[in-house]
């Protein structure tokens, strides 16, 4: 079941009210899920049910996409502002100091976290942040045109590409390394998140500055990298692990960007061995 809730956080401008939706289920320790630019919380759907045998899942749309809205006006779609408010988040819904798990851009923030011993644990999934300019470059000029493509294609052609397992692959194989086993269902459902995500051009906007220097001490990290991952390749893994050297680096074979539908079973392994 999805809900909403909303929360201050704090500017120089005064109190800005942020109102994010989310799911919750499963129980245990409570695990904080967040998804990459572009996406939804339903990108963990493949391995919620999995993760919830032994966690309190806690899968949330940030600011700008899914069903939450982007952030009011005096706030950025930054890091420290993501900090906050998802701190904030935490704070409201009585989750002190979850684990967290984070693809792409949600990797980021998850690291973010760890640096500032807000969570437990931390497992990154193809994190931003670990890219050379080019690199970067590359990843944006991608995202830009996948959203493109998204906000000038009629509803009944992404639905009848969606059927079909070709069409499927047209649709999404920038980001899945498997993307025929995506259902039609979720393939429209995220093609319209991404051409409707509100946030999308302030946190792309936010991100051109954006490179992940600093080790993340006291919580244990743990990042992996698709073995196929046509976004953000795999070498940014072995950048990751000479800042947080004291990180576990996991290969997942075969998986593309957005792993948890390549390999249900293999990612929601190394998440929870993660939040231990």
């Amino acid at each position: 079941m999805s809900a909403t809730v909303s929360f201050d956080v704090p500017t120089e401008h005064g109190p800005r009210t942020v109102t994010l939706s989310y799911a919750r289920v499963g129980s245990g320790a409570p695990l904080l899920l967040l998804h990459g630019i572009g996406h939804h919380r339903q990108a963990w759907d493949p391995v919620v049910h999995l993760l919830a045998a032994e966690r309190d899942v806690i899968s949330v749309d940030l600011p700008g996409f899914g069903a939450s809205p982007a952030l009011p006006g005096g706030l950025r779609h930054d890091l420290p502002t993501m900090n906050a408010a998802l701190g904030a988040l935490c704070e409201t819904l009585e989750i002190e100091r979850p684990h967290v798990a984070g693809n792409s851009l949600g990797g980021l923030l998850a690291l973010e976290l760890g640096r500032e011993k807000l969570v437990r644990s931390v497992t990154a999934l193809s994190p931003a942040g670990f890219w050379t300019q080019a690199e970067r470059r590359y990843a944006f000029g991608v995202l830009l045109g996948m959203r493109q493509i998204a906000r000038r294609m009629p509803l009944p052609l992404v639905e009848r590409l969606a059927r079909t397992a070709a069409g499927r692959t047209a649709l999404t194989s920038t980001i899945y390394a498997r993307p025929a086993r995506r259902s039609p269902e979720a393939v429209v459902a995220e093609t319209l998140a991404l051409a409707g995500a509100t946030g999308f051009e302030d946190t792309l906007r936010a991100g051109v500055t954006v490179q992940f220097t600093d080790d993340v001490v006291g919580v244990p990290v743990t990042i992996a990298w698709g073995t196929k991952d046509r976004l953000l390749v795999r070498r940014q893994g072995v950048r990751a692990k000479q800042i947080i050297p004291r990180a576990r680096l996991v290969r997942l074979p075969g998986c593309g960007h957005v792993p948890m539908n390549d390999d249900p079973a293999l990612v929601a392994r190394v998440i929870l061995d993660g939040s231990r």
